[in-house]
């Protein structure tokens, strides 16, 4: 084919993993390499929870683009997407449009209210760098304001969590661990502090080993975390939210509540009209669109099935592996070689409880406590390394084994 012109959209975990490995496969005599992003950072999204719960600042979790991306090689523009039209192969952005001839969309993910009605008014999500910013910023506003109050103090040091798969979840070990630094910073006694976590089905963490899901229980609820399970979420309100359980309806008083329960795919993508499901665009086994072939989905964008014909897990190991996988894939497709189809190759899952606390299910082995902990840091670290090679690593790394 003659010089192609590939745009990609988004620099997260894929889209970035694309852009740094096509910079070393293809060269610039034989295709032009565009990544568009809104801000002229990536960030670390499994790192979110703990910026939103105050524990770690959230400049921690930027990589500058520039540090990564060769910019002899690849041209980066900072602007924001409106729409993409197909029939034109035209992106249009705020500040320009782009012609392309492959598109790599990996625009992230938005959070997924099912309707419930005011959690899009009165509920906060952890969607990226400057929300996690807002939740952290939001509890202390209501710990500053609960000590300046002579009423109207019911719910001001509630916090409730919508959802408790991995994001809730990791928050609320986070958020738990850094609340008696929070408390003696606004003189509150802890006891008067309650965090909630509202799970719909039965246990958290589901797809989780038992054993692994009973510890991660055991763990928060024993440093203060209220479980609810078997918690559907009817409607968010200004001061706090309602939730059914057995056919009975309750009420948390709340000025400070989180939703984690669910994503889709941006909104963007909703607008192409291709095929989906679950939310997210249904794929080939090459990671193009089943309608268009000049369109490649990746990361939260994209529905893939595994082996065994489950979907894949919208996560940063996979997203990484499908970032990868594409620039292989170009690569060949530019040199007039054969492509290959995804297939991908999940080691395990780690959850981080906080502090030096978490699961892992790894290699067919379950690890707890401590052991989950600096598994987790280092497969944080691994992914530095293989972004941007030992000097990212060295800048950005989590060297402590603890907390």
């Amino acid at each position: 084919m003659n010089k192609p012109h590939i745009v990609i959209l988004g620099a997260g975990y894929g889209g970035m993993m694309a852009a740094a490995k096509m910079q070393k496969m293809i060269h610039p005599n034989e295709a032009t390499i565009t990544l568009v992003n809104k801000h002229d950072y990536h960030y670390q999204t499994t790192w979110l929870h703990e910026n939103a719960a105050g524990t770690l600042h959230h400049d921690r979790s930027k990589i500058d683009i520039k540090e990564v991306i060769d910019r002899n090689r690849i041209k980066l523009i900072l602007d924001e997407v409106v729409s993409i039209k197909r029939e034109e192969k035209r992106v249009k952005f705020k500040n320009r449009d782009l012609y392309y001839d492959i598109l790599i969309v990996s625009l992230g993910f938005e959070p997924a209210t099912y309707g419930i009605p005011g959690l899009s008014e009165f509920a906060y999500s952890i969607k990226d760098i400057n929300s996690a910013r807002l939740i952290r910023e939001r509890v202390e506003y209501n710990f500053a304001l609960y000590t300046n109050e002579k009423k109207s103090k019911d719910g001001r040091l509630n916090i409730v969590i919508g959802g408790g798969g991995l994001t809730g979840v990791e928050f609320a070990g986070e958020l738990i661990n850094h609340i008696p630094t929070i408390c003696k910073e606004y003189d509150i006694e802890k006891n008067l502090v309650k965090v909630f976590l509202l799970e719909g089905k039965d246990c958290v963490l589901s797809g989780y080993d038992e054993s692994a899901v009973q510890y991660a229980m055991n763990s928060l609820q024993s440093r203060g975390v209220e479980i609810i399970n078997d918690a559907v979420v009817k409607a968010c309100t200004e001061d706090g939210i309602i939730y059914e359980k057995a056919g009975s309806e309750y009420k948390i008083l709340s000025k400070s509540v989180i939703w984690t329960a669910g994503t889709k795919a941006n909104s963007i993508v909703e607008r192409l009209n291709l095929s989906m499901d679950h939310g997210r665009v249904k794929v080939r086994n090459d990671l193009r669109s089943i309608e268009d072939d000049s369109i490649y989905l990746i990361g939260d964008c994209s529905l893939h099935y595994d082996q065994n014909g489950n979907v894949l897990p919208s996560t940063a190991q996979i997203a990484m592996q499908q970032g990868e996988f594409i620039a292989r894939n170009i690569n060949a497709k530019i040199k007039g070689k054969e492509m290959t189809d995804f297939l991908p190759d999940i080691s395990g899952m780690i959850t981080s409880l906080g502090k030096d606390d978490g699961i892992a299910e790894i290699f067919n082995r379950i690890l707890f406590g401590w052991k989950a902990a600096v598994l987790k840091r280092f497969a944080d670290n691994w992914y530095l390394f293989k972004l941007g090679g030992i000097q990212l690593l060295m800048k950005k790394g989590k060297f402590n084994i603890f907390h």
